[in-house]
């Protein structure tokens, strides 16, 4: 189906679905910063999760300490249910924000992380990170890292824009690219679609999306974009702030009530399948 036929197509159907989602839920894009730890214990955000419907979720975080400490206290907090997958971030401390593509201790230290791992077993992934200026994705780093996760098979999670991905592709054509909030720095989606056309390992993450809904549902254009490319599609929380957390059920409830407006199986393929195929998950009982 090319992008005008889906266009016409979600017209046409998008009052058929109109009962929010209501499987399983893979949050893509979730953060446990060293800010949250006090105002919001391991055994809290489990909770927040089970009752959000969310079955499994990347974590990555400032320190990799908040990471680790979710994948070590998942079975304690009684939340067997929910699958940690666990990334490299790469930010000790704030300051590592606009540095990072071009600090060699970075680099050493995702090595690091990769040989320690986690309670819930091996780093899937790296990221997410930042490029504020799309051109220091040419840094000695940020190349050497694109190319480290193309070779061990890892997830990459990048806030960017669409210059960046274009410059972090050249680095690592085989790598497997995750788009944060995709299109976000004001590409639009003909912009995106042609990107996912001529990427086909790049994915898009969907949290913190402008234009992606309006009033609560599903714009015209980006549910016609989302029925194209029903496998290239996941959503997040993106908990970048301690507020989020606070916040953490709506933020799933909003998430839900606009898969709604999409067919059920596509629904659920960016709302749980799609990112579950991506780390080799089994469905959730």
């Amino acid at each position: 189906m090319n992008y005008l036929g889906a266009l016409l197509t979600s017209l046409v159907a998008s009052a058929a679905w109109a009962a929010p989602y209501d499987g399983p839920l893979f949050d893509m894009h979730l953060h446990y910063n060293v800010e949250a730890f006090d105002a919001h214990p391991t055994a809290d955000v489990f909770a927040r999760l089970q009752r959000s419907g969310v079955r499994a979720a990347v974590a990555n975080s400032r320190p990799n300490e908040g990471t680790r400490s979710l994948a070590a206290a998942r079975d304690e907090a009684g939340a067997a249910g929910v699958t940690v997958v666990p990334f490299v971030r790469l930010y000790r401390n704030r300051a590592d924000y606009t540095g990072w593509f071009a600090d060699d201790s970075i680099y050493r230290m995702v090595l690091d992380e990769l040989a320690r791992g986690t309670p819930a077993g091996p780093y899937r992934g790296i990221g997410e990170f930042h490029l504020y200026d799309s051109t220091n994705a040419d840094g000695p780093v940020a190349r050497r890292l694109m190319q480290l996760a193309e070779q061990r098979g890892l997830l990459v999670l990048a806030h960017v824009d669409d210059d960046a991905v274009d410059r972090l592709m050249a680095h690592a054509p085989g790598a497997r690219l995750v788009w944060a909030h995709t299109g976000i720095g004001g590409a639009p989606v003909p912009r995106v679609k042609a990107l996912l056309d001529r990427y086909p390992q790049l994915m898009g993450e969907l949290s913190y999306r402008p234009g992606l809904t309006e009033g609560g549902r599903l714009s015209a254009e980006w549910k016609a974009l989302l029925m194209e490319y029903p496998g290239r599609f996941a959503i997040g929380s993106d908990t970048w702030v301690t507020p989020r957390w606070s916040a953490y059920e709506t933020l799933m409830r909003d998430a839900r009530e606009w898969l709604g407006d999409l067919p059920p199986d596509v629904a659920r393929r960016i709302g749980w399948a799609n990112a579950a195929g991506w780390f080799g998950l089994a469905e959730p009982r």
